[in-house]
């Protein structure tokens, strides 16, 4: 997963994500959105927040070393 995100606020977005070796879990819980990256597959995120502001995200499916680290943020600008 990417550390950072940006958006616009009020913009319609779907972000694509694939996983290459196992399969991860992307959960917004601010957004109380989550989903499971299957490697081989694309996940397809459907996004609209209404407010500028950071929103974290983080793999919520224990996946292996570095694990810890998987997480990021949405960058909501106005």
């Amino acid at each position: 997963m990417p550390n950072e995100i940006v958006l616009k606020a009020g913009e319609s977005v779907v972000i694509e994500v694939t996983s290459i070796d196992f399969t991860h879990g992307m959960n917004i819980p601010d957004l109380k959105l989550r989903f499971d990256l299957v490697p081989g597959w694309v996940t397809r995120i459907p996004l609209s927040v209404p407010q500028a502001g950071v929103i974290d995200f983080l793999c919520d499916n224990f996946c292996g070393d570095g694990h810890e680290h998987m997480q990021g943020r949405l960058v909501v600008q106005a």
